[in-house]
């Protein structure tokens, strides 16, 4: 499998949560409640499976971890390993007014017969300036409010989701410049996973005409909103899935 489509199938951009001062995320159809408007971040483990189209099984599997760290702060990385390819990516933030506040971005990826590939994202509020290195290129740009990183807005969404939003925008500093990816919550959906039948939330990443990719994303309530699957279509028709395999959460419920 080249390594652009492994990059694609497990890489932040597809989900995609997430992921800062004062969040851009609006709520066009919904507005959280004053009872989920003081949620907390629950420290987790899950990982996940994935495929290609045609059920052929790639050989490995990823990671995600949430802690709180000694100071205070929280590290969220996600971990792929794979007889192609190693990608570790990893964000510090601050958890403040229900907000993800990136403070440092990192990602590696590594395998057989590939070049190496780095990125870096320093967030300096105190400055107001966001600083990194992309495809050895290094880049500043001026922060804007609600800035966020490629992994902290998947953070973001979750919780956003937790909130009761169905129509969320972020943006994202990605490969030395801003993304805006808006998110909707388009239905909701009984799912069948390796840990049981859950209801779930169904995702969807908005795209402009004629993009010729989809990506869906299917989050659970019940397990404080965690993803629990993902696909994507892309322009050629393959379509690349993950799917939960085991989690580590606490305070988590049993599904009827």
């Amino acid at each position: 499998m080249p390594t652009p489509v492994l990059h694609r199938l497990f890489s932040t951009a597809m989900i995609g949560a997430v992921l800062l001062m004062t969040s851009t995320a609006s709520a066009a159809a919904t507005t959280p409640s004053e009872a989920t408007s003081a949620l907390s971040l629950t420290p987790y483990e899950a990982s996940f499976s994935a495929s290609l189209d045609k059920g052929v099984a790639i050989d490995g599997g990823a990671t995600r971890t949430l802690r709180q760290l000694d100071s205070g702060l929280w590290h969220y990385d996600f971990r792929v390993s794979s007889f192609i390819a190693n990608i570790t990516e990893s964000v510090i933030f601050r958890w403040q007014d229900q907000q993800v506040i990136p403070l440092r971005y990192r990602y590696h990826l590594s395998g057989m017969l590939i070049r190496d590939r780095e990125r870096l994202i320093d967030f300096n509020w105190q400055d107001g300036m966001v600083s990194g290195r992309y495809e050895g290129k290094t880049f500043e740009l001026p922060l804007r409010p609600g800035s966020l990183d490629p992994l902290g807005y998947q953070l973001q969404l979750h919780q956003d989701l937790r909130a009761g939003l169905t129509d969320v925008t972020y943006q994202v500093v990605d490969k030395g410049r801003y993304d805006e990816d808006r998110f909707q919550v388009i239905r909701q959906e009984p799912l069948k996973t390796e840990l049981g039948e859950v209801e779930t939330l169904v995702v969807e990443k908005v795209r402009g005409e004629g993009s010729g990719r989809e990506t869906l994303m299917w989050f659970a309530p019940q397990w404080q909103h965690l993803l629990v699957r993902l696909t994507q279509k892309e322009p050629d028709g393959s379509r690349y899935q993950i799917h939960l395999e085991d989690m580590d959460l606490s305070e988590r419920p049993t599904p009827p």
